[in-house]
């Protein structure tokens, strides 16, 4: 009996190993094939040169936009909308309608929320297409992340916390505030990196919110063209070889940025561990 479970550990042990090994041999593959491709064209002046000399420096700076606009309205809500769910509601059928609420946000498709924006930012609130109307469109779209993520690190902290918090006279907010929310940071803050993440490789929304316009925005309120957008047309206007290489050099800064906000997401929530446990 104890050999047979061991040969059975063994091979669960093995297909899992063999599933690491394709998922880690994929990864690798697609990012050597697109960094190959944009060999010769991804460079510091690429990057920092405007469109019409073939740079993607708008695209940058409307993607940063798009970005910090959308956290800026999405984060503080999802934050709030968590810790109501986690810290003071009960299981009601109002409670129960408001879950099924940010489920059915998180599985719409995000070319719908494309059209929402596009009716109710672009042409009732009449911003056109703009930074603020696509942020505004991507803040509804990311809320579930951003829920998901800080209720369940909200979770994770012992009600024992809690409760010696409000046997030593602290009230309920004080108690979530001073007691609750500091060990759960870790959790807030890779709630906003993952929900960057998705904001950044969104395209269907932007489309239609933000625009195509090629120029550096002074302002939110005017049109961009983010990155994902901007591979989208290189793409779909590539003739000649240069023209994908162009285009696979954009996917490859797109593909580094990634990297980076996951790398960060990693970093960020190692540190906040090692300063908690560091405190403790």
């Amino acid at each position: 009996m104890r050999k047979t479970r061991k040969v059975r550990d063994g091979l669960l042990y093995g297909i899992m190993a063999v599933s690491l090994a394709v998922v880690t041999a994929i990864l690798f593959l697609i990012l050597a094939y697109i960094l190959f491709q944009s060999a010769g064209f991804l460079n510091f002046s690429f990057i920092f040169a405007s469109a019409d000399d073939g740079g993607i420096f708008p695209m940058i700076i409307t993607t940063v936009y798009v970005a910090v606009v959308s956290l800026i309205i999405a984060l503080p809500v999802g934050i709030m909308t968590a810790i109501f769910l986690n810290e003071y509601s009960l299981n009601t059928s109002a409670i129960r309608l408001l879950r099924l609420a940010i489920e059915t946000l998180a599985g719409i498709p995000s070319i719908i929320y494309g059209l929402f924006g596009l009716l109710v930012f672009c042409r009732i609130f009449k911003f056109g297409q703009s930074i603020i109307a696509g942020a505004l469109t991507l803040s509804i779209m990311i809320l579930p992340v951003i829920i998901r993520t800080v209720e369940e690190s909200l979770k994770t902290i012992p009600d024992s916390f809690r409760e010696g918090s409000l046997s030593l006279g602290a009230t309920k907010f004080q108690t979530i505030f001073f007691v609750v929310i500091p060990p759960a940071l870790p959790g807030i803050v890779t709630s906003a990196i993952l929900a960057i993440g998705r904001i950044v490789g969104e395209s269907a929304p932007v489309l239609l919110t933000v625009g195509i316009a090629r120029n550096l925005p002074a302002s939110i309120f005017e049109s961009g063209r983010t990155l994902t957008i901007h591979l989208y047309y290189l793409t779909k206007e590539a003739i000649n070889p240069d023209d994908f290489g162009i285009a696979f050099a954009t996917a490859g800064v797109l593909v580094i940025v990634v990297l980076f906000i996951n790398t960060a997401t990693k970093i960020i929530t190692w540190l906040f561990k090692k300063r908690m446990g560091g405190s403790e």
